[in-house]
């Protein structure tokens, strides 16, 4: 088994030393780029004002709405008091290093369908909720959230792109150097990648392993005329690597 992990710049260093540890070669090529939205004018009112819930859908979410905060005036945009819920681990340890008490998604389904089983989340009428996230992506737990009777709004902090790569030289050498075994974070990441590999190499991913965070993810690939997926079900270090059977 050879591992490419494709996480953002800066995101794979603890699966690579998960992977070290267990004698696992591996290669990382970030697939996704993320960048910061523009900043909040003075003028325009806190972006989490009024608000009894606000949910994160990733690290970068919090990571970047602490910045846009911290930038505009740190004495009057602060995260304000309120119930705060993250999808993933990785998102509640992020909200955890800023003092935030917050609640996840079950280990087992540490998604949208995870969240959304929580108790505090079934009874919302008239609660108002913002979702802090990147540009586009998890309509359908808004779509849940107002189904509930909540007043949903979003606060779009970061925006994702492809990293600027060369598509058939990187496939080339991730076909080379016996890459079996592909890890996707989400399904940008995977677009990014479908939409770097030239047909002509599309045999070869094909026959790679697929691991995906979730079973809408696991669609899209399969859409893709991808056969070998398996569904992680979280994008987490732990769950990866069970998916690993590592």
């Amino acid at each position: 088994m050879k591992v490419l992990l494709t996480r953002p710049e800066g995101c794979n260093q603890s699966m690579v030393d998960a992977l070290n540890e267990r004698g696992i070669a591996h290669w990382v090529t970030p697939l996704l780029c993320v960048q910061a939205m523009p900043p909040i004018a003075a003028s325009i009112p806190h972006p989490l004002a009024n608000a009894d819930m606000i949910i994160c859908i990733s690290a970068n979410a919090v990571t970047f709405a602490d910045d846009a905060l911290t930038a505009t005036d740190p004495q009057t945009q602060t995260w304000p008091q309120a119930q705060y819920f993250a999808v993933g681990h990785a998102t509640w340890e992020a909200l955890d290093k800023l003092g935030i008490v917050a609640l996840e998604a079950p280990d087992d389904c540490q998604q949208t369908e995870g969240l959304l089983t929580l108790s505090p989340l079934q009874d919302i009428k008239n609660k108002q909720i913002i979702i802090i996230r990147g540009v586009g992506g998890r309509e359908a737990l808004a779509e849940q959230l107002v189904e509930r009777g909540a007043n949903v709004r979003y606060w779009e902090v970061y925006q994702r792109a492809c990293p600027p790569l060369d598509g058939r030289h990187i496939a080339l050498q991730w076909q080379h150097c016996g890459i079996d075994t592909i890890v996707i974070t989400s399904g940008e990441t995977l677009d990014n990648l479908i939409n770097l590999v030239p047909k002509e190499l599309f045999a070869w991913l094909r026959a790679c392993h697929i691991i995906v965070p979730s079973h809408r993810v696991e669609a899209q690939a399969r859409a893709f005329g991808i056969t070998q997926v398996t569904n992680a079900s979280a994008a987490n270090n732990k769950a990866v690597l069970n998916a690993l059977k590592l």
